[in-house]
């Protein structure tokens, strides 16, 4: 290989294409799949991905620098997820109530049983710093990852897969347990599915779609407030 195209293959502008272009090919294959809730876009580019810097044998460090780039879209995104919520802010203060309730106790619970469970499987405390905020977006999660000493790798491999298993037990749950109710089914998702779940809820409507982001972002928040906290009390 010469030396002009091994720098080629380690140009930041190729990471950028190769994500792209990776989850454009995902989410192409996903419709054609008839939109299955257990096999999400960005799983499939996420396997894309590593098929392809397998084969073009381009290191992990040179495809990360160049995805960083679209790494500092994900805030913006997130806050653009305020407008849906906005729209449908009728409904959300018709359950302020049990929203009070309910949100801070999910929140506690999403980060409990993940420590528990890696705690009583033996994990070392990077690990369990590492899943700890596998349910919250991954902005705030990076963040709170990295305050906790964990590792930013394996948490964004946790949070895909909790957002795909997330996404694919509400949907079956729902549809077994006969719920209809967008409000229920959006929050569901948005609390346990982070921004994967948001993607199936705004498939199901509108108004599942506020209720996630409503999920998604309080339990980031409140995450984010309560986790380091109570890790540090705990340690």
């Amino acid at each position: 290989m010469s030396q002009a195209m091994a720098d080629w293959l380690q140009h930041p502008l190729l990471s950028i294409a190769l994500s792209i272009g990776a989850y454009l090919a995902g989410l192409r294959l996903f419709q054609r799949l008839g939109s299955p809730g257990w096999c999400p876009p960005v799983l499939i580019a996420a396997l894309l991905v590593a098929l392809l810097l397998w084969l073009l044998r381009i290191p992990w460090p040179a495809y990360q620098r160049g995805a960083d780039w679209l790494m500092l879209l994900l805030g913006p995104a997130t806050v653009a997820l305020a407008v849906p919520l906005y729209q449908q802010m009728h409904h959300v203060r018709a359950l302020w109530r049990p929203l009070l309730v309910c949100l801070p106790v999910a929140s506690a619970l999403a980060a409990f049983f993940a420590i528990a469970i890696a705690w009583a499987l033996g994990a070392p405390p990077l690990l369990l710093a590492s899943l700890a905020p596998k349910s919250v977006t991954a902005p705030i999660a990076m963040g709170i990852t990295s305050t906790l000493g964990g590792s930013i790798p394996i948490l964004m491999g946790s949070l895909l897969i909790t957002g795909v298993a997330a996404t694919t037990f509400v949907t079956l749950l729902g549809r077994w347990m006969h719920i209809e109710d967008e409000r229920l089914l959006g929050l569901a998702l948005g609390v346990n599915g982070h921004a994967i779940g948001t993607v199936r809820a705004f498939e199901i409507g509108p108004t599942a779609g506020a209720f996630a982001s409503l999920g998604m972002t309080l339990t980031g928040v409140l995450t984010a407030l309560m986790l380091p906290l109570a890790w540090h009390l705990a340690a």
